[in-house]
């Protein structure tokens, strides 16, 4: 405690906080013996945030099905997921202060119907995957939707239309969006960046006793250039929350490794594998490599495949935290005045490897174990035609094919090879292989194939096709320069010219002449080529006797819905479906109803 004291008085006299902030931050530390400076000083960025100021957005007790920056798909999660009290959506959420909707958004996948409130003090409350919004909202939204003849909308209402107190209800829970479950995800946000801050830092959250689990330890053989020549997972020995390998010393045939590390947080009455909070490692009592979880911009989110094992995520589903840094990672949360985490290893001389892991709550786990290199092999490196520089623009060419990546579309430098195979079944060119679609690429990149078998007259039709490794096509899009079809792509692999040439299909799920008394009427939209995210599936249009209406979508599930109101007066209406595919094939469905 002494120790501690000395340190209260330092931060009284030096610190810029305000005399209640630092009195507050103070009697914390006392309350509870110092432990929240001994789990915070040191973590990157870390600084006080209000804990009074906002209520919880639901009435019952949170229950957490995902927290803030936990791994996912090409990003990190920007919020928490709070579950739904019963598994069903409509649980009502509350504003958690005060403030004013400064934005409403509608989007078929992503976050849904999204609200957010702008609050006086320098933040923003996020709600996503709303079921529904207020009546008031709800029928702004519609009349804008509308006026643009647009089911997706992204809106920004004048400051004051839409005010909240602390406590009103802003909505309900749902499913809405990239949604596969009834939840709440909720975000505060830096009002002026933008930024997503850790929600729990403001006392939103589950209790959490629970010490994070600690699953895997994977290790990579690293030559000069850094290239990883192989990889290996080894299981985690548990005693309490101090985990350890069997025989407690790796050894590796490599100069030099790479350490990741496959850990979960956990919390009571929940069975979700969450993400943690922090991450420290030392070699040899060093600290080389750390994270913190605090907070992140969107724009560096796609890092996220530089900081995990991305080949691991893309074939197996498993998620490792990557203990060193590649160049090209332009993270933000990374522990400043360290290494690169990257492992020098010694023969003869085993270094001790500490990495402890941490959740919001300061729950903590350490891992401890020893490494040393053995004989390491004369090891010739994997024959290669192009050297893609990570910190450069670069472009290769070939028979047929060519590819353009500005700097910064990489991770780390890529040594690659060029294959062609002869063409394939039903496709208009040679197969392609530029390196494998296991090696993360940032940004999208150029790539363009010659397209001398492509009839003329079915030109439109044409697209270069991603082949990934179960075979399945899927469309990057393509526009033709003479007989070059040119288009962008965002993943290495296989790729060739295909053509579709079949409309896309829409089926009735919840319709039939008599429609009075009915409260919607409901479609599937099918296509037989999926297409890649920068590219739109279909469009779709729908009248009722020539005038538009509004057709919610839903791509989880391709569902286009109308719910009637009373736009649709009684009689006998004449409706057509309009669904475009993504080279232009058309299907036109037209039916008469009866309201």
């Amino acid at each position: 405690m002494q120790y501690c004291t000395s340190v209260l008085l330092f931060v009284l006299l030096f610190s810029n906080f305000s005399s209640k902030a630092c009195s507050d931050y103070c009697s914390s530390i006392l309350a509870s013996d110092c432990q929240l400076f001994e789990e915070f000083s040191g973590s990157a960025n870390t600084k006080d945030y209000p804990q009074d100021y906002f209520r919880s957005p639901v009435n019952y007790t949170i229950r957490l099905s995902g927290t803030f920056g936990e791994l996912r798909p090409n990003h990190f999660h920007a919020g928490i997921d709070i579950k739904s009290p019963d598994g069903k959506t409509g649980a009502k959420l509350f504003a958690v202060a005060a403030g004013t909707i400064s934005r409403i958004k509608v989007q078929a996948a992503g976050y849904g119907n999204v609200l957010y409130l702008k609050h006086p003090n320098g933040y923003t409350s996020v709600y996503a995957h709303l079921d529904h919004f207020p009546e008031a909202i709800a029928d702004y939204v519609k009349r804008k939707q509308y006026e643009k003849k647009s089911f997706a909308i992204d809106l920004y209402p004048p400051s004051g239309k839409f005010d909240f107190a602390q406590g009103d209800i802003i909505g309900w829970l749902g499913l809405s969006g990239r949604s596969y479950g009834p939840h709440l995800h909720f975000e505060i946000r830096d009002s002026e960046t933008e930024k997503p801050i850790n929600p729990q830092l403001f006392g939103i959250g589950a209790k959490d006793n629970v010490d994070p689990k600690l699953h895997q330890i994977r290790f990579y053989r690293l030559n000069d250039r850094l290239e990883t020549l192989g990889a290996k997972n080894i299981e985690l020995i548990k005693s309490g929350n101090k985990y350890r390998i069997k025989g407690d010393t790796l050894s590796i045939a490599a100069w030099r490794t790479g350490l990741a590390l496959k850990a979960y947080d956990h919390v009571e009455d929940v069975k979700n594998w969450n993400g943690i909070y922090s991450l420290e490692m030392k070699q040899d009592g060093k600290k080389i490599y750390g994270f913190t979880l605090e907070s992140f911009a969107f724009s560096e989110s796609r890092y996220i495949n530089a900081h995990l094992d991305y080949r691991e995520q893309q074939k197996n589903k498993s998620y490792f935290h990557r203990c060193f840094q590649l160049p090209g990672n332009r993270l933000s949360f990374y522990d400043k005045n360290v290494d690169n985490g990257i492992v020098t290893l010694y023969r003869g001389k085993a270094s001790k490897i500490d990495i402890t892991v941490k959740d919001v709550a300061g729950n903590s786990s350490i891992l401890t174990f020893w490494v040393k290199r053995k004989t390491v092999p004369e090891v010739n490196s994997q024959p290669y035609n192009y050297h893609f520089k990570s910190q450069s623009d670069n472009q290769a060419s070939g028979d047929g094919w060519k590819i353009t990546m500005k700097k910064g579309s990489l991770y780390e430098d890529l040594y690659w090879s060029a294959k062609e195979s002869p063409t394939l079944p039903n496709t208009f060119s040679k197969l392609y292989t530029f390196s494998d679609e296991y090696f993360p690429v940032h940004r999208y990149f150029n790539i363009e194939l010659r397209g001398d078998n492509v009839p003329p007259e079915l030109k439109s039709k044409a697209f270069i096709a991603h082949k990934n490794s179960k075979g399945k096509y899927s469309t990057c899009g393509g526009k033709w320069e003479g007989n070059i079809l040119k288009a962008r792509a965002r993943k290495l692999g296989d790729f060739c010219i295909v053509l579709d040439q079949k409309a896309p299909t829409l089926t009735a799920v919840s319709f039939k002449h008599d429609l009075r008394g009915a409260k919607l009427m409901r479609f599937k939209a099918t296509d037989d080529v999926d297409t890649e995210k920068n590219i739109n599936a279909f469009t779709y249009e729908a009248t009722v006797d020539g005038e538009w209406i509004l057709l919610e979508y839903d791509a989880k599930n391709n569902m286009l819905t109308h719910r009637f109101d009373e736009r649709i007066g009684k009689g006998e209406h004449e409706l057509v479906i309009t669904l475009v595919d993504a080279v232009g094939n058309e299907t036109k469905w037209s039916r008469k109803f009866l309201r």
